[in-house]
């Protein structure tokens, strides 16, 4: 909401410049490497985090705080920009807030820490959308993608806090700053790796598959963002969660003939008209699809009915709005006929949303490759996520990420330690074969 669309890229300070840094671009963020003395864990060359290491006056790390360093504000953007320990890091994320529409102030501190942090990759700014990638002219075989979004939905009051250490709880901590976490700490510790990379953070992801920033790029900037394999760091539990359902809405429209309720013989009642229909509908349970030997469960609901003039009119209109989850066995078109079919009462019917679905591709190599790295089992999909956007585009998608997806957009999403560095260690394992 507060970035432009044009393609940009910030410099030292943070600013939206109009150019794309590369490998060789300085900022006034300084990249960690073996002299960095910040006081955060400092990632060894497998990727994992060692001990934190400990200042001079052997103090646990602690970056000292000055004047203009005192606020819980100022701790959490430090946090954010330098730490390497994925507890601490998630938990900073979490504290920046990114209500859809409001990603502005997390995109510039992500922006900041990959310029810093990640100098072998270009970073360009789009909106508040941030890419990071390879660009250094190297042949590298396959390019993997990297994406999350950084929004969170509405702020809701919280649930009862449980207890345990090794936890980051609150909005978004599962939906999913965690994965972001992940991706922001992979994108300084793979710079050997035998593909190219792409890292992409993109905002307005909870409001709608149109309003989407991931829709902008692959509408205005597709070579940003396209690659052999694409992974998505929802939350899926460990699991590797293959393909996605489609999302369809078709909206059914009923007409009839007004007239006074007293002698309503005199016109046709609309939503009388649409009865059979809609019984028809929730009669109807579709079959499961199996592919790749997954099955996927398949779902048809009524979610809106609409009509009547006033308590004395018999009503000329009515509409019925159905949701159809459909498995990659059907592609929109095609699911749009089974709704309509239906409804063979309906004299006139026009589609609202068709988010297209995605095979689990499971036998391509590049998704095979990652199911090995995981050692996870491999489920289907329920429900929507950019990976049907992927798809679309020719590109094998799937879901790995940090959480259970079932605590997402409530109020005690938590992920641990454990789930993170899991997560991590599965991708970097794949991204350092």
């Amino acid at each position: 909401m507060h970035g432009t669309t044009g393609e940009r890229a910030s410099g030292a300070d943070g600013s939206t410049g109009e150019r794309a840094t590369g490998a060789g671009d300085t900022t006034g963020e300084r990249a960690s490497g073996a002299g960095d003395t910040t006081g955060e864990r400092a990632s060894s060359a497998d990727g994992s985090t060692g001990e934190r290491a400990t200042g001079a006056d052997g103090s646990a790390g602690e970056r000292p705080t000055g004047a203009g360093d005192t606020t819980a504000r100022d701790r959490t953007h430090q946090d954010v920009l330098r730490s390497t320990d994925l507890l601490t890091l998630t938990a900073a994320l979490v504290a920046v807030p990114s209500v859809s529409g409001d990603e502005q102030e997390l995109a510039d501190l992500v922006e900041r820490r990959l310029r810093a942090r990640a100098p072998r990759l270009t970073v360009h700014r789009v909106g508040n959308n941030v890419v990071a990638r390879t660009e250094d002219g190297t042949a590298r075989a396959e390019r993997v993608v990297l994406a999350g979004h950084l929004d969170t939905v509405p702020v809701m009051p919280r649930g009862p806090e449980p207890g345990g250490a090794g936890k980051v709880r609150g909005l978004g901590a599962v939906d999913m700053k965690g994965g972001l976490a992940v991706m922001l700490l992979l994108a300084e510790q793979t710079a050997d790796s035998a593909f190219d990379l792409t890292f992409v953070f993109y905002d307005k992801e909870e409001i709608g598959s149109r309003r989407s920033g991931m829709n902008l790029l692959f509408a205005e900037h597709r070579p940003l963002v396209v690659g052999d394999l694409a992974i998505l760091l929802e939350p899926t539990g460990g699991a590797v969660e293959a393909g996605c359902q489609g999302n369809l809405v078709v909206e059914l429209g009923f007409d009839g003939t007004r007239a006074h309720t007293a002698r309503p013989w005199q016109g046709v009642n609309a939503i009388h008209r649409a009865a059979a229909a809609l019984a028809r509908i929730a009669e109807h349970t579709p079959e499961p699809a199996v592919i790749d030997g997954l099955a996927y469960r398949q779902a048809m609901s009524v979610v809106a009915v609409e009509g009547g003039v006033q308590g004395n009119v018999v009503p000329d209109r009515c509409t019925v709005r159905v949701n159809f989850r459909h498995a990659a066995s059907l592609d929109s078109d095609a699911a749009a006929a089974v709704v309509t079919g239906l409804a063979p009462e309906a004299d006139d019917a026009r589609v609202l949303l068709s988010s297209p679905p995605a095979p689990p591709d499971l036998r391509h190599p590049l998704v095979a490759a990652l199911c090995a790295a995981t050692a996870a089992p491999v489920r289907p999909k329920l429900g929507w996520t950019d990976v049907g956007r992927f798809a679309v585009h020719g590109i094998p998608a799937v879901n790995f990420g940090p959480g259970d997806s079932e605590l997402a957009h409530g109020p005690n999403e938590v992920v641990s330690e454990e789930e993170l560095a899991d997560c991590h260690a599965a991708l970097y394992k794949l991204l350092s074969s």
